[in-house]
């Protein structure tokens, strides 16, 4: 059953944690509702979102993560969180009491789906919502639980600072993020010193400014380049002057180029 199934009626829901069985995982079908965004909200279960295809941003207490084809968010349970879709989405959604889950990460991370991990997925989707415990099916679970708990950590993370003033100059990054700027501009428009804002944003986020700034322009470089843009737009969109800075500095970040990165996620490489 999706959990979402382009836009299914409300009454087709079911919340999973009503469900009386300690995970339930379900396929996740949006098509053609591209900046879909699902309000704050929270559940007792920690859920696993994995991407097949189009991508998904999700913001958590203290953060915002991308998630590209090949890879998941995990977000533990009661972690209050929204969701917003770039382009047609396709994936599997995951929730793990915590009864089961106690080996799983106590914070939200991006994670790599192996190819196990991803057929677990997929088999566990098409398990009855009330399935029979006690037997292959439960050991399908725990098999899921343990191999999410070894997945490997992306970096597809942009902690989000708590200060207001950084806040506001945050979300003016990320509505126009090919405006550059200096430190000493930003700096200003956040009413404080360049020193202060340094310090601030290294208390709050544990990278400097100009690290910051860099992952920023690479989670929503995945995101962008996940949902169809190409190469060029997303070099002029984050305001680089030419496509081999832009590549320059994904690689290092990544530690591969843009193409290939996405390439290898589409071919369902993990």
């Amino acid at each position: 059953m999706p959990i979402l199934n382009d836009l299914a009626s409300p009454s087709d829901w079911i919340d999973p944690d009503d469900v009386p069985r300690p995970a339930v995982v379900y396929g996740l079908v949006a098509r053609d509702f591209e900046g879909i965004e699902l309000d704050l909200h929270r559940h007792a279960k920690g859920q696993i979102m994995l991407v097949q295809r189009g991508a998904l941003s999700c913001e958590v207490e203290g953060g915002l993560w991308v998630v590209p084809p090949g890879s998941a968010v995990w977000i533990p349970g009661g972690a209050l969180h929204s969701v917003k879709i770039t382009g047609a989405l396709e994936g599997y959604n995951a929730f793990v009491a915590s009864s089961i889950g106690q080996r799983l990460p106590g914070t939200c991370c991006a994670v790599v789906v192996s190819s196990l991990l991803r057929e677990l997925l997929v088999r566990s989707s098409q398990l009855p919502l009330l399935y029979e415990e006690g037997g292959a099916n439960s050991r399908l679970i725990a098999v899921l639980v343990d191999e999410l708990a070894a997945a490997e950590i992306e970096n597809l993370h942009l902690p989000m600072p708590t200060d207001a003033r950084l806040r506001r100059i945050t979300a003016e990054m990320l509505e126009h993020p090919g405006e550059r700027g200096t430190l000493a501009s930003w700096a200003a428009r956040a009413g404080m010193s360049e020193r202060t804002l340094e310090r601030r944003i290294g208390e709050q986020t544990g990278m400097s400014f100009g690290r910051w700034r860099q992952q920023l322009a690479v989670v929503l470089a995945v995101q962008w380049l996940a949902g169809g843009a190409s190469i060029q737009k997303v070099t002029a969109d984050l305001g680089y002057e030419s496509v081999p800075s832009f590549v320059t500095m994904f690689r290092k970040a990544l530690g591969t180029s843009p193409g290939r990165y996405m390439a290898e996620r589409y071919s369902g490489r993990a």
